[in-house]
This record gives structure tokens, C-alpha cells and sequence, in this order.
């Protein structure tokens, strides 16, 4: 089906409309809806927050009566089922729309193309496909746990131009500068969760919260921990929200975390360590819909190796270390270039004196 010139920009708006709740509307998708009539904007609106009103309902609210005989442009089919809130697609019915322009349809299965049919089947003209690249963009991460049952997994790395995170003897505080820092917040702030290993606990005692920015809530904090070894007094386990994945059980260690606040989940692979894949299920099946990875070397490989990382996004810093230092990932050596693994480069930018780059994994494409 093609699209005009003022489709394309009636849903160019409601996607702007839809990145406003780029922070607030986990588990749920981010979605904007924009209704014109006669050539004119009579509502618009977006999904805010989780268990409040959908997109439709709030630009159908501003529009009033101007929504009948209306064309809606939504982000992301209507829903059709009773959740936390009515059905958009009824609402949208009820309130005498004459046609609907969906950027993509829902990937949620109790959706998947209901919506449409449902305003279909009351006459109203419906499309999709309009910016769909984009609206797939903005929610990654709900696609992927609709989809594959598991959070869109970035994972960040700060490091120098010759690839290391930190001196040998642990010390990586800064390695980037304060620009970049603080854009990191902000990826923190849109993750719904923050991943990162005992290792890392250990050497930085790291808080892993948002701070730079201002965020209406705090990600959920997930920490591998196979044999509990996560100090009661620990920065990350202030305030709660913690969830502590192991590999054994060890009562008293684990009594003084939840003690401390902390969830535990026993997810043991085989040789003994956490299940890396069972984690990101369970993530996905607690409605984390991106996870955001701050680690060392050695669970970066790891998650590599286990083919878990979709994107990566990488702050480097012109700066050179040396090789003693520790690197970005720890990966077996390659016997051949052919065997190397391949990314793609989907973002390039500087921020303040560093580099940033967005890169995805084949996986992750």
C-alpha cells in the first residue's frame, strides 16, 4: 500500500509523540498516536505509563468529538484485548474513526493482528506498515520479548582507543569523560534492568543506578553471583531492587542478601555456573524488555560467546593504555580471520572528546 507525503508526516509526529515515554512505559511499548481530520491535528497523545490510558485514548480525549470521521496514526496496531486497560481498537470504533494507519503490527501475540481486523470488521479502513523500521527501533526491546521471550541485551564498555577498560591493577575510574558518562545514564535510564557480575561488585563497588539524569524510576539491578558472593554491604543493594542470580544455594550467604534486600533466583547451568540463557527467560518472563550490560571482561565474553549480546554500545576515549591492561572482552584466541565476528555499525558519533558507537551483533540485526 503506499502512503502519502502527509502520512508520512502525520506518523513522523506520532513517533515523536511515542519517544516521550522513551522512560516510563515498561513493560509496556512506547506508542504515539496523532488523529487528523480535514487535513488538521485534533488529537494527539501517547502511552505515558504503565496501567495508565494507551496513546489512542488519550489523543481521542483531546480530539473530542473532531474524532469521527478521523484518520488515527498510531505507532503500533490498537490492542484488542482487556490488560490493565480497555481495548484502543473499541475505543477507537466507538468513537466513529474512518481509517487507521499503523506503523507495525503488535508482536504480542494476543494482539498480532487482531487489533486491525477488529477495526476492520467494523468498516473502518486500516494500513500498516508507515515508518515500521522506525517504530520497530523504539521498541526493541518489546519486540524481542515478544518474539524471542527474552530483553534486547546492550551491552556497554567504556574504554581507550587501544581497547582497555581498565589499568591492571583494576583502576578504571575515568577512562571517559564526563560527557560521555553522563549519556550512559541516560541508556541506563531507558534499560529496564542493569546486568552486571560479582567481579565487578568486587573490584568497583558500584552503585549502577541512574544519576546523571533525572528518570521518574530506577531499573531493576541484576547481579551474577554464582556462589553468593555479593558483600551484604554492597553499594548496589541500597534502596532494593535487586535480583541476585546464583548458582548455589548457600543458606547463610543468601539469608544475609535478602536480609540486605535482594532477591535471589537459582539458575545453575551445568559446569556450575549461572545459567546466562535461563537468566534472560527469566528476565523476559518478569516483563524486562531491555537489559542494559555493565561488566567486566570475563561475563562480556561470555554472554558473547553464548550468542546473548544484540547491540553494543561503545564509549572510546582517545587515550592509549598499553597492553598489560585489562581488555574489553575475554574470548578464545582465533586460529583464523574468517572465524572473526562480524557487527554492524548502526551509529557513530562524539560525545564531548569520545567516540560513541552503536554497534549490533548478527543476532541483534
Amino acid at each position: 500500500m503506499s502512503f502519502s507525503a502527509a502520512d508520512s508526516s502525520m506518523m513522523a509526529r506520532a513517533l515523536q509523540l511515542a519517544e516521550r515515554g522513551l522512560w516510563t512505559t515498561s513493560p509496556n511499548p512506547r506508542v504515539g498516536c496523532v488523529l487528523v481530520r480535514d487535513g488538521q491535528i485534533v488529537g494527539d497523545g501517547w502511552h505515558e505509563k504503565a496501567g495508565e490510558p494507551h496513546a489512542e485514548v488519550h489523543a481521542l480525549r483531546t480530539a473530542g468529538e473532531r474524532a469521527r470521521g478521523a484518520t488515527a496514526y498510531v505507532t503500533l496496531e490498537p490492542c484488542s484485548h482487556h490488560g490493565r486497560t480497555p481495548p484502543c481498537a473499541e475505543a477507537l470504533i466507538a468513537a466513529g474513526v474512518s481509517r487507521v494507519v499503523a506503523a507495525m503490527e503488535d508482536p504480542n501475540p494476543l494482539v498480532a493482528g487482531r487489533g486491525l481486523a477488529l477495526l476492520r470488521a467494523a468498516g473502518i479502513e486500516t494500513a500498516s506498515g508507515l515508518l515500521e523500521n522506525e517504530a520497530r527501533e523504539l521498541n526493541l526491546g518489546f519486540v524481542s520479548r515478544m518474539t524471542r521471550g527474552r530483553p534486547w541485551l546492550r551491552l556497554k564498555v567504556a574504554a581507550s582507543l587501544d581497547g582497555k577498560t581498565a589499568l591492571n591493577n583494576g583502576s578504571s575510574q575515568w577512562i571517559t569523560g564526563p560527557d560521555a558518562r553522563r549519556d550512559g545514564h541516560r541508556w541506563r535510564a531507558r534499560a529496564c534492568a542493569i546486568l552486571t557480575g560479582i567481579g565487578t561488585v568486587r573490584d568497583d563497588d558500584p552503585s549502577l543506578t541512574v544519576r546523571d539524569v533525572a528518570t521518574p524510576r530506577q531499573p531493576l539491578r541484576v547481579i551474577v553471583d554464582s556462589r553468593l558472593e555479593t558483600p551484604p554491604t554492597a553499594k548496589i543493594l541500597a534502596g532494593g531492587g535487586v535480583l541476585v542470580a546464583a548458582a548455589v544455594e548457600a543458606p547463610e550467604r543468601a539469608a544475609a542478601l535478602r536480609a540486605a534486600g535482594a532477591e535471589i533466583v537459582l539458575l545453575a547451568n551445568a559446569q556450575g555456573k549461572v545459567d546466562l540463557a535461563a537468566l534472560l527467560q527469566e528476565l523476559g518472563r518478569r516483563g524486562i524488555n531491555e537489559l542494559h550490560v555493565e561488566a567486566g571482561h570475563k561475563l562480556n565474553g561470555s554472554l558473547l560467546r553464548e550468542g546473548l549480546v544484540d547491540e553494543f554500545l561503545f564509549y572510546l576515549a582517545p587515550c592509549l593504555i598499553g597492553d598489560d591492561a585489562a581488555g574489553l572482552f575475554s574470548l578464545p584466541a582465533l586460529s583464523a580471520l574468517a572465524d572473526k565476528r562480524s557487527l554492524q555499525i548502526v551509529d557513530l558519533r562524539q560525545v564531548g572528546p569520545d567516540i560513541r558507537l552503536l554497534a549490533r551483533t548478527l543476532n541483534g540485526r
